[in-house]
């Protein structure tokens, strides 16, 4: 529950003063001995925390995942296996896992983020997928109307133009890419909005395991491209998702920005 959610319902009389009191004076956070878990984050910056499975012990993953649904009631876990889900599955059956971006994620269905806006996530190609993906479902869990547009790289450029209309529907675009990554500067030049360029790891030897998308990315001469480390779509949708919900957020005279 957020701060939010405490005072509207003090102002509704469905919780008393007294239990919004204890509320605000618990603890920030959950200490597990293992980890510190921030039960304040969405109430700080909109989202709750979301866990990093990689490398994680069995037994704390478990423990992490169980003690944020129970005071979050919704988690999401990014570089997931199948083993690891299959453990937070026996605790949490409820849990959905999808193999091509390695997401892992629960929530409650009154604790679902509601659906606004619109991102496009683009993909050079096939083979980017499963990064466009991870920024594509980072997204949609955080409350992102989300438009897939895959397998549109700068090498057969008309696929690109074909989509276009879509593309420019959105409050912003993410550009996912390995080879040299010039998909991002090609879009950023055809749409109003901001881009957020994704290189991934994608490529022959000269690729350099994304380093050389990375430099065309953050080198490129179209404005209003952010980029963000190799293959990381998460932190792509995350960065989007702000972006999205900035558009819809509320002005000071209560009316919609949109």
């Amino acid at each position: 529950m957020t701060a939010k959610e405490v005072l509207e319902q003090v102002k509704s009389g469905a919780m008393s003063v007294e239990e919004a009191d204890r509320f605000f004076q618990e603890k920030p956070y959950e200490d597990l001995g293992y980890a510190r878990l921030d039960l304040h984050r969405q109430t700080r910056s909109g989202y709750p925390e979301v866990v990093y499975c990689a490398g994680k012990e069995d037994a704390y993953l478990v423990g992490i995942f169980r003690t944020l649904y129970e005071k979050n009631g919704l988690v999401m876990g990014t570089r997931a296996t199948k083993e690891q889900a299959e453990l937070v599955k026996k605790t949490l059956p409820s849990a959905e896992y999808d193999p091509v971006s390695r997401i892992l994620k629960v929530a409650e269905p009154s604790r679902v983020l509601p659906k606004r806006g619109r991102i496009a996530v683009c993909s050079g190609g096939t083979a980017d997928i499963a990064v466009a993906e991870e920024a594509a479902q980072t997204a949609e869990f955080l409350g992102g109307n989300v438009d897939r547009i895959y397998d549109v790289g700068v090498s057969g450029i008309h696929r690109l133009l074909s989509r276009l209309e879509v593309i420019r529907k959105a409050n912003v675009v993410i550009a996912v890419a390995g080879m040299e990554g010039a998909l991002a500067g090609v879009l950023a030049g055809l749409v109003e909005n901001p881009v957020i360029a994704v290189p991934t790891s994608v490529g022959y030897g000269a690729n350099l395991k994304g380093i050389s998308a990375l430099l065309t990315m953050i080198n490129s001469c179209a404005n209003g491209i952010t980029v963000v480390n190799i293959d990381n779509g998460y932190g792509a949708g995350y960065v989007a998702s702000q972006i999205n919900r900035l558009v819809h957020s509320e002005l000071p005279d209560g009316n919609s920005s949109c």
